[in-house]
């Protein structure tokens, strides 16, 4: 028997395939299948299931593409409200894989329909268990994103309450050998408290994580529902998506429209900058909003911007381009995207420069905008008279920041400042906007030490 796990470190997201004499089973696949379809490959193997632990809020699943390339079966809870063909798979079902057992558990918390897969080997023994996003390392997934969006919804204190239910009585029952293979790590909007390690035993798992400790129900839900973190505007739209199913990824990702740098853009469609802000401070369209590319690019284009918004999309170079509308499509807004281009020669308009020695002794001659999330500002502030307007928040709360002084905006390490200052500089003109940047660092530094 084979378990090998893909992991994505942009949306931190893991998931897996089992194969058992030529045949195998994907459980909870990424956007793009091509990975199983080259594993099954590698493997000489079959792929003959797709399972889904749970419509997934932050990414976009390859599973019903992969059905209609392989004729997989899709498996999923029958409370998802699956619109796409689908076997059941609840308490007491199970696939039989050769030798091998792959058996449902019902563990709503996270969701209404959430489901783990037990694995029993040819021994019959428990040896592992895929918890989708129930069990993380060091976590539990939150509750507070099925409120609004589903085939069920529920609020998130009932949420929690079925989490302290399915941990207590489904998984912590299990035997401590079993390892735990989770669906998301380090960085995952899904828990606010995940490990760096990406697997784990149920027996790590009683002994240090916080939500498995000795607590009552009502301890359990408070502890739950406190201090998770935000949730991106495109999450609500993914679970929705993947309750039907997504187009094929290849597919969608050619279709997306490139223009040459000196196409004339529609004025009333946002620009999504993603160079270097070095570049883009150095000369870029007017209005446009700096996203550079990086580890979380996708998290934070879903984030800014709501779902079915249009952008235009502009990289430094060609390979640049084609990285970024995969890693748009991953959640599903590569059919947001206008046009595809590289910096067009208008790109003139030169972001504000801060004079750094001028801050430091005249800090209350500037607005100070604190756009780090909430619970990084509850643990303290850099500056005691900054606004906090997170940056998922800003696009809709920007006419609360005060304009009778320039305005200088900071985050932890000078990422989220960039795209920050990028769009309030295109709404306010009355005076200046700078961006700290990662000089931030030395201040939250004094504060601290």
């Amino acid at each position: 028997m084979i378990i090998q796990q893909f992991y994505d470190k942009g949306l931190a997201h893991a998931s897996y395939a089992v194969i058992r004499t030529g045949k195998m089973i994907v459980i909870d696949p990424a956007r793009n299948p091509q990975p199983y379809y080259d594993f099954a490959a590698q493997r000489d193997a079959d792929i003959v299931g797709v399972i889904e632990t749970h419509p997934h809020a932050d990414f976009v699943s390859s599973h019903l593409e992969i059905h209609q390339a392989t004729g997989a079966v899709i498996y999923c809870s029958k409370l998802t409200g699956a619109a796409y063909p689908h076997e059941t798979f609840d308490d007491g079902d199970f696939i039989q894989l050769n030798d091998v057992k792959l058996k449902a558990i019902n563990t709503p918390g996270h969701s209404p329909d959430s489901i783990c897969i037990l694995l029993e080997d040819e021994q019959g023994k428990d040896v592992a268990i895929f918890t989708g996003d129930t069990l993380f390392v060091g976590d539990v997934g939150r509750p507070d994103l099925r409120e609004n969006v589903g085939n069920i919804t529920a609020k998130k204190e009932e949420l929690a309450k079925q989490m302290y239910r399915s941990t207590r009585h489904k998984l912590m029952t299990l035997p401590k050998s079993v390892i735990v293979y989770p669906a998301h790590g380090p960085g995952s909007l899904c828990g606010k408290n995940l490990s760096p390690d990406l697997e784990s035993t149920i027996g790590r798992e009683l002994r240090e994580n916080y939500a498995l400790q000795l607590m009552d129900e009502l301890s359990f839900v408070k502890i739950l529902t406190t201090d998770q973190p935000f949730i991106p505007k495109y999450f609500g739209y993914d679970v929705d998506l993947n309750k039907t199913g997504a187009k094929a990824f290849k597919q969608s990702v050619d279709a997306v429209t490139r223009i040459s740098a000196e196409s004339p853009l529609q004025k009333d469609v946002l620009i999504v900058d993603a160079r270097p802000k070095q570049q883009f401070r150095n000369g870029h369209i007017k209005g446009a909003i700096n996203l550079q590319d990086g580890d979380k690019f996708e998290t934070w284009l879903g984030s800014v911007l709501k779902p079915g918004e249009p952008f235009y999309l502009i990289a430094e170079n060609e390979g640049s381009l084609n990285i970024l509308i995969k890693k748009a499509a991953k959640i599903g807004y590569e059919k947001n995207i206008k046009a595809t281009l590289l910096a067009p020669v208008n790109a003139t308009e030169k972001s504000a420069h801060l004079d750094l020695d001028d801050f430091k002794a005249n800090q209350d001659n500037y607005n100070i905008v604190d756009v780090r999330n909430n619970g990084e500002v509850n643990e303290g502030k850099v500056f005691k008279n900054a606004a906090s307007i997170p940056l998922p928040e800003l696009r809709e709360r920007i006419n609360e920041i005060p304009i009778d002084k320039p305005i200088v905006i900071h985050c932890a390490a000078g990422y989220r400042s960039a795209a920050a200052a990028s769009i309030v500089a295109a709404k306010i003109q009355q005076v200046l906007v700078y961006d700290l940047g990662e000089v931030v660092v030395e201040f939250d530094e004094g504060v601290h030490n």
